[in-house]
C-alpha cells in the first residue's frame, strides 16, 4: 500500500468529500463545483434511508413501502485548501429546505496516486 512519507507529502494534504444528495439537484452542484475550480468527482447513484425512514407509494391502487430512497453519491478529492467552499457549495446548492436534503462528509486522504503517470497527493488530482 502506498504510505504518505514525509519527503513526498511536504504539506500536500488531501481532503475526501463524499456528499448524498437529491437526484434531481445534481446537475445544479455539479454547475456550481465547476465554477469554483472543481476539476472532476465521481458521481453514484445509490438508495438509503435516515430520518424520513422511506415512505409508502401507491401503485396500481395497491399501497406498498419504499423503504430505501433513490439519492445521489458525490466523492471529490482536492486540496484541503478547497474543502470548506466546495462543502459550502454542495450545502447552499443542495439544499431544499425539506427531509432527505442530504449529508457531507469530510475525510483526510492518507496518500493519492494517478495510475497513468505515478503522481502523488495534490499533483494525481
Amino acid at each position: 500500500m502506498l504510505r504518505c512519507h514525509v519527503e513526498h507529502c511536504k504539506g500536500k494534504n488531501v481532503k475526501l468529500i463524499i456528499a448524498t444528495i437529491k437526484p434531481f439537484k445534481l446537475e445544479e452542484v455539479r454547475e456550481a463545483l465547476t465554477t469554483i475550480g472543481v476539476r472532476g468527482m465521481m458521481v453514484s447513484e445509490i438508495k438509503g434511508f435516515g430520518a424520513q425512514s422511506g415512505h409508502t407509494e401507491i401503485y396500481r391502487g395497491a399501497e406498498y413501502a419504499v423503504n430505501f430512497v433513490p439519492k445521489v453519491k458525490l466523492e471529490i478529492a482536492l486540496q484541503d485548501s478547497m474543502a470548506d467552499q466546495v462543502v459550502s457549495t454542495i450545502a447552499t446548492t443542495a439544499q431544499t429546505d425539506k427531509i432527505g436534503d442530504g449529508k457531507i462528509f469530510v475525510l483526510d486522504v492518507e496518500s493519492a496516486l494517478r495510475v497513468r503517470t505515478g503522481e502523488t497527493n495534490d499533483d494525481a488530482l
